[in-house]
């Protein structure tokens, strides 16, 4: 019986869309897992969207199947990312979440996987607070949390600027938004969707 991994994403520029596909492509190495990633709904308005850029951004990923939250129950393992927005995920992100209550209270995510992975505008932008508070919301649903662990390398170095931390992966997307991902965020990134995979793979068994 094959494991069902889901990468769900929230991108407003492209930068977590690009990393959700490098999480996915990590997962789809991994034998016996199926693989699918989905984003959650804008709540921005139209006008605003086309104002600050939003609308045409997300043309490049608007091909990803948005996601329902009912579709959470048909995952061994759930690997979210989202922007940080002042320290917090997405209110994107949080407005799908909290759409889970029903979820909860039949304890539908009990025992699934659960990871997170982020981006910020600047190094010390709050990724870690971010991906530390979305883990309060999957301890609530009683996941089992996955995070990147120092066996990959990449997270260590010191020779360029780079996100990835214990607890997930991240990257630096310029105060303007001109950064994407570097290769080295983009390994951290394929490297926790193979962990995660992998312990959804051993957990279906």
């Amino acid at each position: 019986m094959k494991a069902k991994v889901l990468v769900l994403f929230y991108s407003a520029y492209g930068h977590i869309y690009r990393m959700a596909e490098a999480v996915a492509e990590g997962a789809r190495q991994v034998e016996g897992v199926e693989v699918d990633i989905k984003q959650v709904p804008e709540t921005l308005p139209q006008e605003l969207r086309e104002k600050i850029g939003v609308a045409e951004a997300q043309k490049e990923f608007a091909h990803i199947p948005v996601a329902s939250v009912d579709d959470l129950l048909e995952y061994d393992a759930i690997i979210f990312g989202a922007p940080t927005r002042y320290g917090v995920m997405a209110s994107q992100m949080k407005a799908f979440l909290d759409g889970t209550g029903g979820i909860w209270s039949t304890g539908g995510l009990v025992d699934k996987i659960g990871s997170v992975f982020t981006s910020t505008g600047t190094q010390h932008g709050g990724q870690e607070a971010t991906i530390l508070s979305f883990h309060a919301v999957l301890l609530h649903h009683g996941m089992l949390i996955a995070g990147l662990p120092y066996t990959f390398e990449g997270q260590s170095r010191i020779d360029e600027i780079t996100g990835g931390s214990p607890y997930g992966a991240s990257t630096i997307a310029a105060s303007d938004g001109s950064r994407y991902p570097s290769e080295n965020e983009l390994d951290g990134a394929r490297y926790q969707g193979r962990r995660v995979a992998r312990l959804a793979a051993k957990m279906a068994k």
